[in-house]
């Protein structure tokens, strides 16, 4: 298993893995906002690559001192192998070596089963209401 940075030859693997595991609607990203976290900080955009295929991506963000992830998501047929945790702790040293302290993620209410899984790299619940709004172009 091959954890890497995203290429852009990739994102077509990506957008299949966000369509199987549910994460391509509203939330679906574009290749305009992709590249855009891309320039960003292109080394914060994994993939998790077998035997030369696409299997997994997470992206994540730094904000002073915190960082973020999202759009977590492993093929379907490869989930529990590891992949997701390898991914993770890939993206937790990178924050590491920038100066991060802290690791913030949102689950989705809709999507508790994924719970037990980040309970288990070490990520506790904490009570925040997140509000958002959607502004029109």
């Amino acid at each position: 298993m091959l954890i890497r940075p995203f290429r852009l030859g990739d994102y077509s693997a990506i957008t299949r893995i966000w369509q199987e595991t549910g994460l391509d609607g509203q939330e679906a990203e574009s290749l305009n906002d992709l590249a855009k976290q891309l320039a960003w900080d292109s080394d914060l955009v994994m993939v998790a690559e077998q035997e030369g295929r696409v299997v997994g991506v997470v992206v994540g963000t730094i904000d002073g001192t915190r960082a973020y992830f999202y759009r977590l998501a492993v093929l379907p047929e490869l989930q529990g192998t590891g992949i997701g945790r390898m991914l993770v702790e890939s993206l937790e040293k990178r924050f590491k070596q920038r100066g991060v302290n802290r690791v913030l993620i949102m689950v989705n209410q809709d999507n508790p089963e994924v719970l037990p899984f980040y309970r288990a790299l070490g990520y506790e619940m904490q009570k925040y209401v997140t509000l958002s709004k959607k502004l029109s172009s």
